[in-house]
Protein backbone atom coordinates (compact mmCIF):
# COMPACT_ATOMS: atom_id res chain seq x y z
CA UNK A 1 0.00 0.00 0.00
CA UNK A 2 3.02 2.72 1.14
CA UNK A 3 4.75 1.83 -2.42
CA UNK A 4 0.72 2.67 -4.43
CA UNK A 5 0.36 5.77 -2.36
CA UNK A 6 4.23 6.26 -3.41
CA UNK A 7 3.56 6.01 -6.98
CA UNK A 8 0.10 8.13 -6.72
CA UNK A 9 1.65 10.69 -4.94
CA UNK A 10 4.86 10.96 -8.24
CA UNK A 11 2.13 10.73 -10.64
CA UNK A 12 0.10 12.93 -9.42
CA UNK A 13 3.01 15.47 -9.34
CA UNK A 14 4.06 14.35 -13.12
CA UNK A 15 0.49 15.66 -13.80
CA UNK A 16 1.18 19.03 -11.96
CA UNK A 17 3.99 20.04 -13.52
CA UNK A 18 2.82 18.81 -17.00
CA UNK A 19 -0.53 20.76 -16.56
CA UNK A 20 1.70 23.95 -15.64
CA UNK A 21 4.16 22.93 -18.77
CA UNK A 22 0.70 23.00 -20.69
CA UNK A 23 -0.15 26.28 -19.46
CA UNK A 24 2.81 28.24 -19.72
CA UNK A 25 3.21 26.59 -23.33
CA UNK A 26 2.35 29.94 -24.65
CA UNK A 27 4.60 31.88 -22.82
CA UNK A 28 7.83 29.36 -23.20
CA UNK A 29 7.08 29.82 -26.72
CA UNK A 30 6.57 33.57 -26.97
CA UNK A 31 9.73 33.93 -24.40
CA UNK A 32 11.68 31.32 -26.85
CA UNK A 33 10.85 34.22 -29.76
CA UNK A 34 12.06 37.02 -27.61
CA UNK A 35 15.55 35.25 -27.02
CA UNK A 36 16.09 34.86 -30.90
CA UNK A 37 15.03 38.36 -31.72
CA UNK A 38 17.20 39.55 -29.24
CA UNK A 39 20.02 37.21 -30.34
CA UNK A 40 19.55 38.37 -34.16
CA UNK A 41 19.33 42.24 -33.07
CA UNK A 42 22.58 41.20 -31.08
CA UNK A 43 24.70 40.38 -33.69
CA UNK A 44 23.20 43.07 -36.55
CA UNK A 45 24.06 45.59 -33.73
CA UNK A 46 27.60 43.90 -33.21
CA UNK A 47 29.04 44.10 -37.09
CA UNK A 48 26.99 47.83 -36.97
CA UNK A 49 29.16 48.96 -33.72
CA UNK A 50 32.69 47.25 -35.51
CA UNK A 51 32.35 49.16 -38.20
CA UNK A 52 31.78 52.28 -36.77
CA UNK A 53 34.31 52.24 -34.58
CA UNK A 54 36.81 51.34 -37.01
CA UNK A 55 36.39 55.02 -38.11
CA UNK A 56 37.55 55.98 -34.86
CA UNK A 57 40.06 53.37 -33.67
CA UNK A 58 42.53 51.76 -35.18
CA UNK A 59 43.18 48.66 -32.83
CA UNK A 60 40.42 45.88 -33.97
CA UNK A 61 41.32 43.79 -31.17
CA UNK A 62 39.68 46.49 -28.73
CA UNK A 63 37.23 47.37 -31.61
CA UNK A 64 35.69 43.72 -31.22
CA UNK A 65 36.03 43.14 -27.51
CA UNK A 66 33.66 46.89 -27.17
CA UNK A 67 31.08 45.82 -29.72
CA UNK A 68 31.08 42.05 -28.40
CA UNK A 69 30.59 43.34 -24.44
CA UNK A 70 27.32 45.34 -26.10
CA UNK A 71 26.23 42.40 -27.91
CA UNK A 72 25.94 40.44 -24.75
CA UNK A 73 24.57 43.35 -23.08
CA UNK A 74 22.32 42.82 -25.58
CA UNK A 75 21.11 39.20 -25.79
CA UNK A 76 20.83 39.31 -21.92
CA UNK A 77 18.07 42.26 -21.63
CA UNK A 78 16.40 40.01 -23.94
CA UNK A 79 17.00 36.49 -21.68
CA UNK A 80 15.58 38.61 -18.61
CA UNK A 81 12.37 39.78 -20.33
CA UNK A 82 11.83 36.38 -21.43
CA UNK A 83 12.39 34.87 -17.37
CA UNK A 84 9.68 37.83 -16.62
CA UNK A 85 7.41 36.13 -19.32
CA UNK A 86 7.37 32.70 -17.70
CA UNK A 87 6.67 34.56 -14.62
CA UNK A 88 10.37 33.90 -13.17
CA UNK A 89 10.56 37.44 -12.09
CA UNK A 90 12.40 36.68 -8.30
CA UNK A 91 14.91 34.55 -10.31
CA UNK A 92 15.88 37.77 -12.57
CA UNK A 93 16.01 39.68 -9.81
CA UNK A 94 18.63 36.99 -8.06
CA UNK A 95 20.58 37.11 -11.06
CA UNK A 96 20.62 41.05 -11.19
CA UNK A 97 21.93 40.99 -7.87
CA UNK A 98 24.80 37.84 -8.45
CA UNK A 99 25.77 39.80 -11.50
CA UNK A 100 26.59 43.13 -9.85
CA UNK A 101 28.51 41.33 -6.86
CA UNK A 102 30.09 39.04 -9.35
CA UNK A 103 31.43 42.64 -11.27
CA UNK A 104 32.67 43.76 -8.25
CA UNK A 105 34.87 41.16 -7.19
CA UNK A 106 36.12 41.20 -10.62
CA UNK A 107 37.00 44.98 -10.41
CA UNK A 108 38.57 44.70 -7.67
CA UNK A 109 40.44 41.48 -8.70
CA UNK A 110 41.32 43.03 -11.66
CA UNK A 111 42.07 46.83 -11.15
CA UNK A 112 45.24 47.32 -12.80
CA UNK A 113 44.20 45.54 -16.04
CA UNK A 114 40.73 47.00 -15.95
CA UNK A 115 42.51 50.34 -15.81
CA UNK A 116 44.94 49.71 -18.36
CA UNK A 117 41.82 48.51 -20.61
CA UNK A 118 40.16 52.09 -20.07
CA UNK A 119 43.13 53.96 -20.94
CA UNK A 120 43.76 51.71 -23.89
CA UNK A 121 40.33 52.86 -25.30
CA UNK A 122 41.25 56.25 -24.64
CA UNK A 123 44.29 56.06 -26.51
CA UNK A 124 42.14 54.37 -29.11
CA UNK A 125 39.88 56.71 -29.70
CA UNK A 126 41.74 60.14 -29.20
CA UNK A 127 44.92 59.05 -31.07
CA UNK A 128 47.83 60.49 -29.92
CA UNK A 129 49.75 57.67 -32.18
CA UNK A 130 48.65 55.46 -34.77
CA UNK A 131 50.66 51.78 -35.79
CA UNK A 132 54.32 53.09 -37.17
CA UNK A 133 54.33 56.66 -35.59
CA UNK A 134 57.96 57.13 -34.25
CA UNK A 135 57.13 58.27 -30.55
CA UNK A 136 59.16 58.72 -27.03
CA UNK A 137 57.17 57.91 -23.86
CA UNK A 138 58.09 56.75 -20.37
CA UNK A 139 61.84 57.43 -21.24
CA UNK A 140 61.73 54.50 -24.51
CA UNK A 141 61.74 55.76 -28.08
CA UNK A 142 60.66 53.93 -30.36
CA UNK A 143 58.38 52.82 -33.45
CA UNK A 144 54.72 52.09 -32.62
CA UNK A 145 54.15 48.03 -33.64
CA UNK A 146 50.95 47.14 -32.10
CA UNK A 147 48.08 48.39 -29.02
CA UNK A 148 46.57 45.79 -27.59
CA UNK A 149 44.25 45.94 -24.55
CA UNK A 150 46.76 46.19 -22.05
CA UNK A 151 49.75 47.70 -23.20
CA UNK A 152 51.40 49.66 -26.30
CA UNK A 153 54.61 47.78 -28.12
CA UNK A 154 57.08 49.57 -29.41
CA UNK A 155 60.49 48.78 -31.04
CA UNK A 156 63.65 50.74 -30.29
CA UNK A 157 66.55 51.79 -33.28
CA UNK A 158 68.13 49.40 -31.27
CA UNK A 159 66.10 46.91 -32.46
CA UNK A 160 64.59 46.14 -28.92
CA UNK A 161 60.63 46.02 -28.44
CA UNK A 162 59.18 47.39 -25.72
CA UNK A 163 55.86 46.81 -23.77
CA UNK A 164 54.29 49.73 -21.95
CA UNK A 165 50.85 49.36 -19.98
CA UNK A 166 48.58 51.72 -21.69
CA UNK A 167 47.99 53.09 -18.04
CA UNK A 168 51.75 54.50 -18.16
CA UNK A 169 51.29 55.64 -21.54
CA UNK A 170 47.68 57.30 -21.10
CA UNK A 171 49.00 59.05 -17.81
CA UNK A 172 52.93 60.34 -19.20
CA UNK A 173 53.84 62.60 -21.62
CA UNK A 174 54.03 61.20 -25.34
CA UNK A 175 56.07 62.63 -28.16
CA UNK A 176 55.41 62.05 -31.79
CA UNK A 177 58.03 62.34 -34.12
CA UNK A 178 56.06 61.53 -36.83
CA UNK A 179 52.41 63.34 -37.19
CA UNK A 180 54.19 66.44 -37.74
CA UNK A 181 56.64 65.09 -40.35
CA UNK A 182 59.19 67.99 -39.81
CA UNK A 183 62.21 67.96 -37.20
CA UNK A 184 65.03 70.69 -36.35
CA UNK A 185 68.49 69.79 -35.91
CA UNK A 186 70.00 71.88 -33.53
CA UNK A 187 74.06 71.52 -33.81
CA UNK A 188 76.72 73.68 -31.75
CA UNK A 189 79.90 74.58 -33.54
CA UNK A 190 83.52 76.24 -31.57
CA UNK A 191 84.91 79.02 -33.70
CA UNK A 192 88.21 79.83 -33.14
CA UNK A 193 88.54 83.49 -31.68
CA UNK A 194 90.98 84.27 -34.19
CA UNK A 195 88.27 83.69 -37.01
CA UNK A 196 86.06 86.20 -38.96
CA UNK A 197 82.35 85.77 -37.28
CA UNK A 198 80.87 86.71 -40.55
CA UNK A 199 82.77 84.91 -42.89
CA UNK A 200 81.76 81.08 -40.87
CA UNK A 201 78.30 82.44 -40.93
CA UNK A 202 78.55 82.91 -44.64
CA UNK A 203 80.59 80.21 -44.99
CA UNK A 204 78.20 77.43 -42.99
CA UNK A 205 74.97 78.50 -44.57
CA UNK A 206 76.33 77.94 -48.14
CA UNK A 207 77.54 74.51 -47.12
CA UNK A 208 73.98 73.37 -45.56
CA UNK A 209 71.73 74.47 -48.25
CA UNK A 210 71.97 71.51 -50.24
CA UNK A 211 71.00 69.41 -47.23
CA UNK A 212 69.14 66.05 -47.58
CA UNK A 213 65.37 66.44 -46.56
CA UNK A 214 66.07 69.84 -45.81
CA UNK A 215 62.28 72.49 -46.33
CA UNK A 216 63.06 74.92 -48.11
CA UNK A 217 60.65 77.09 -47.07
CA UNK A 218 62.56 77.37 -43.88
CA UNK A 219 65.96 79.35 -43.51
CA UNK A 220 69.24 77.85 -41.95
CA UNK A 221 69.62 79.93 -38.44
CA UNK A 222 73.03 80.78 -37.21
CA UNK A 223 73.60 82.54 -34.57
CA UNK A 224 76.20 82.79 -31.72
CA UNK A 225 75.50 82.10 -28.65
CA UNK A 226 78.43 83.11 -25.84
CA UNK A 227 82.32 83.08 -25.29
CA UNK A 228 83.87 80.06 -24.05
CA UNK A 229 87.14 79.54 -22.49
CA UNK A 230 88.95 79.00 -25.73
CA UNK A 231 86.36 79.38 -28.36
CA UNK A 232 82.61 81.15 -29.45
CA UNK A 233 79.75 79.11 -29.57
CA UNK A 234 77.85 79.12 -33.07
CA UNK A 235 74.18 77.73 -32.75
CA UNK A 236 73.34 75.84 -36.34
CA UNK A 237 68.96 75.38 -36.82
CA UNK A 238 67.64 74.28 -39.91
CA UNK A 239 63.86 71.89 -40.66
CA UNK A 240 63.91 68.69 -42.18
CA UNK A 241 61.09 66.89 -43.62
CA UNK A 242 61.33 63.58 -41.33
CA UNK A 243 58.93 60.68 -40.41
CA UNK A 244 61.91 58.09 -39.13
CA UNK A 245 64.78 58.57 -36.68
CA UNK A 246 66.74 57.27 -39.63
CA UNK A 247 65.86 60.38 -41.81
CA UNK A 248 66.51 62.46 -38.92
CA UNK A 249 70.27 61.05 -38.00
CA UNK A 250 71.11 60.45 -41.39
CA UNK A 251 70.45 64.59 -42.16
CA UNK A 252 72.41 65.54 -38.92
CA UNK A 253 75.53 63.47 -40.09
CA UNK A 254 75.15 65.19 -43.48
CA UNK A 255 75.01 68.75 -41.15
CA UNK A 256 78.16 67.70 -40.06
CA UNK A 257 80.16 66.53 -42.56
CA UNK A 258 79.35 69.86 -44.67
CA UNK A 259 80.12 72.18 -41.82
CA UNK A 260 83.53 69.96 -41.52
CA UNK A 261 84.87 70.37 -45.31
CA UNK A 262 83.53 73.87 -45.59
CA UNK A 263 85.44 74.98 -42.86
CA UNK A 264 88.54 72.82 -44.42
CA UNK A 265 88.38 74.41 -47.45
CA UNK A 266 88.29 77.75 -46.24
CA UNK A 267 90.84 77.24 -43.47
CA UNK A 268 88.64 77.72 -40.86
CA UNK A 269 89.59 76.36 -37.05
CA UNK A 270 87.77 74.42 -35.16
CA UNK A 271 89.59 74.09 -31.91
CA UNK A 272 89.65 71.62 -29.36
CA UNK A 273 90.24 70.97 -26.20
CA UNK A 274 93.83 70.41 -26.06
CA UNK A 275 95.94 73.44 -25.40
CA UNK A 276 98.56 73.91 -27.52
CA UNK A 277 101.84 75.99 -27.15
CA UNK A 278 103.61 78.25 -30.07
CA UNK A 279 107.29 78.78 -27.93
CA UNK A 280 108.71 80.23 -31.33
CA UNK A 281 112.21 79.13 -32.48
CA UNK A 282 114.41 80.55 -30.70
CA UNK A 283 112.87 78.81 -27.52
CA UNK A 284 112.45 75.56 -29.46
CA UNK A 285 115.88 75.80 -29.70
CA UNK A 286 116.75 76.52 -26.23
CA UNK A 287 114.49 73.79 -25.37
CA UNK A 288 116.00 71.56 -27.35
CA UNK A 289 119.33 72.45 -26.15
CA UNK A 290 118.43 71.50 -21.99
CA UNK A 291 117.06 68.52 -22.38
CA UNK A 292 120.04 67.18 -24.96
CA UNK A 293 122.02 68.32 -21.71
CA UNK A 294 119.84 66.48 -19.44
CA UNK A 295 120.15 63.17 -21.24
CA UNK A 296 124.12 63.53 -21.66
CA UNK A 297 124.49 64.04 -17.81
CA UNK A 298 123.04 60.98 -16.72
CA UNK A 299 125.41 59.14 -18.85
CA UNK A 300 128.12 60.93 -17.75
CA UNK A 301 127.48 60.33 -14.34
CA UNK A 302 127.23 56.71 -14.85
CA UNK A 303 130.44 56.20 -16.82
CA UNK A 304 132.13 57.80 -14.16
CA UNK A 305 131.08 55.74 -11.34
CA UNK A 306 131.84 52.76 -12.97
CA UNK A 307 135.81 53.88 -13.65
CA UNK A 308 135.45 54.32 -9.71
Amino acid sequence: MRSGEALQKVLAKLNSWLEQLIWLLPNLVVALLVVVVFWLMARLIQNLIVQLLRRVSSVEEMNRLVATVISFAILGVGVFIALGIVGLDKTVTSLLAGAGIVALAIGLAFQNIATNFIAGIFLSTRRPFQLNHLIETNNVLGTVQSISLRSTELRTPQGQVVLIPNKEVFEKPIVNYTVSQRRRIDLKVDIAYSEDLEKVKRIASQALEGVPFRQAAQPVELFYEEFADTSIKLAIRLWIDSSEQNDFLQARSEVIERIKRAFDEHDITLPSSLRTFDLGIASSERLLKILAEQEVSPSNERNHSSKE
